[in-house]
């Protein structure tokens, strides 16, 4: 039994003493317990390090912070909406490709545009050269309005797919939203359900996935 933290009064087992035998076979039995501390918790699980301890919550300040925080345990973070955001994420990845697409072809044009206006403004060009640029000018930035129309429609459509008001859970725009960024920084781990563990082996040793700085993107492969 543990003991309890409030008044140090003896906290027993939970229901029958005895132990419960799994449905499935196992080498040890199960039992449930109620009260103590973590000093209670970490000697009955003959735990040595507090990073031994993973702790599965699905509220950020109520569950992830403090355990991450103050006791020093491995966290990991339980988004039900995850299981139906990473569905429509693989749903719409060719869509997601073209926008990436139409997102390259309206830089360039507006690149085009810049280094025509940057030569008519301080180059010394001729009558019909400077015409001839000034008409290309006028075609890019309709190009541009175009593309940009098209993206907005493309974005607007996927939007709606995830939430029609609120979109992706972890995105604003191209940006990572204000709850993503308080997942990666509170939670080791995050999961749609903790069912997903059984996946896995018990001694896996999770390892953080590679940072990319802006500069490397389109020069390392992903």
């Amino acid at each position: 039994m543990l003991i309890n933290t409030d008044n140090g009064t003896p906290m027993a087992q939970i229901g029958d003493p005895s132990p419960k035998i799994p449905l499935k076979s196992k080498d040890k039995a199960c039992r449930v317990f109620q009260g103590g501390n973590v000093g209670h918790l970490h000697s009955l699980l003959s735990i040595e390090s507090s990073s031994q301890v993973l702790y599965v919550g699905d509220h950020i300040y109520g569950d992830i912070l403090r355990s991450k925080k103050v006791l020093g345990w491995r966290t990991m973070l339980v988004v039900q909406e995850l299981e139906k955001e990473v569905e429509l994420l693989w749903e719409l990845r060719d869509a997601r490709k073209e926008q990436i697409l139409m997102r390259n072809e309206r830089d360039s044009v507006e690149d085009k545009i810049h280094r025509l206006s940057w030569s008519l403004k301080f180059e010394d060009i001729n009558e019909k050269d400077k015409q001839e640029m000034l008409s290309a000018v006028k075609n890019l930035e309709c190009k541009r309005v175009e593309v940009r129309l098209n993206l907005q429609e493309a974005q607007r459509d996927s939007h709606k797919k995830f939430h029609k008001v609120w979109g992706q859970l972890m995105k604003t725009g191209y940006q990572s939203s204000r709850f993503a960024h308080q997942v990666e920084r509170f939670a080791c781990l995050y999961t749609s359900q903790v069912s997903n563990l059984r996946l896995y082996s018990p001694e896996k040793y999770y390892k953080p996935s590679e940072d990319f700085m802006s500069h490397e993107f389109h020069l390392l492969p992903l």
